[in-house]
């Protein structure tokens, strides 16, 4: 019985050593940043394709208002309620005092500077797709916005969702940095804004019950995270939109029924009505070349 017991105590170290080992938090390729250097006029166009503002800009936050990233937000999930954090200059409330890595490792492997999983409702799976020099022009345009000292409110997550090592878990079964889609190259401006910077399939795929997105279901609709509705299907089985109609909706919000965009799709719009039109209608053709689920 001692041999056995002893046993059981040495598997159990072993495997929490293994689990352990396994649930680490990646690092950023550094190299892949070294010698670049941030355009801030390029910048805000990847700042406002991924919709930064959108989600950390204060609750009541109006026009220019909008570009003090306090934070604040709520965002409802099966698993608590996530607040989005103050990412102003500001080097003790917000990142004032990280580096383009630290940015780099936030965005692609979802750790931040101090090695901690970040949660999930920050979409990194998506920007993990980023490119570098987007990165770093999104950093150098983001040290141009307004600092602000408002601190962070903490997520209100409990036992056993507020332990962040579980997080590496979570990545081990769902953390794909790949694209979903195999496109021709005259779709990939469009896939690169759709699947990575403004993260669509964040709100429009279904996930399972522990909050992956099923990818079998890409982009076939999924409930709202807040309870009020659901968030519809973009595949061509289901929408059935022609993509000068996608386009315009992304510009002016109308839909072709002569409805207006509400919710949080506003600010979607909001964003993509600043793009060009060569972006706009990258992404409608990625739409229309969505496989329908066949359901």
């Amino acid at each position: 019985m001692k041999k056995l017991l002893g046993f059981l105590v040495l598997a159990a170290i072993v495997a929490a050593g293994v689990g352990w080992f396994l649930t680490a938090p990646s690092q950023v390729d550094a190299s892949a940043y070294d010698g670049l250097t941030g355009d801030a006029d390029r910048g805000e166009t990847v700042f406002t394709a991924a919709g930064c503002a959108s989600c950390h800009h204060a609750p009541d936050a109006e026009g220019e208002a909008k570009l003090v990233l306090v934070g604040g937000q709520p965002f409802a999930s099966d698993f608590g309620t996530f607040y989005s954090p103050n990412i102003t200059p500001d080097a003790q409330a917000g990142i004032g005092d990280w580096s383009l890595t630290d940015l780099a490792g936030a965005l692609t492997q979802g750790v931040s500077p101090q090695g901690q999983h970040y949660y999930p409702a920050f979409p990194y799976t998506a920007y993990s797709k980023m490119e570098p020099q987007d990165v770093a022009d999104l950093w150098a345009y983001m040290q141009t916005l307004p600092p602000d000292g408002t601190a962070s409110q903490p997520h209100d997550v409990g036992f056993p969702f507020n332990i962040r090592r579980a997080l590496g878990g979570w990545k081990l079964l769902f953390f794909r940095d790949g694209y979903v889609m195999d496109v021709d190259p005259e779709l990939e401006r469009g896939r690169y804004l759709v699947e990575a910077l403004a993260h669509c399939a964040e709100c429009h795929t279904p996930r399972n019950a522990l909050g992956g997105l099923d990818r079998g279901r890409w982009m076939g609709g999924a409930p709202n995270p807040s309870g009020d509705g659901t968030i519809p299907p973009l595949t061509p089985d289901k929408l059935s939109w022609s993509a000068e109609d996608v386009a315009y909706y992304l510009e002016s919000g109308f839909t072709p029924e002569f409805d207006a965009v509400g919710g949080h799709m506003a600010e979607v719009v909001e964003n993509f009505s600043q793009l060009t039109a060569e972006d706009r209608n990258a992404v409608a053709a990625y739409v229309k070349a969505l496989p329908p689920l066949g359901e």
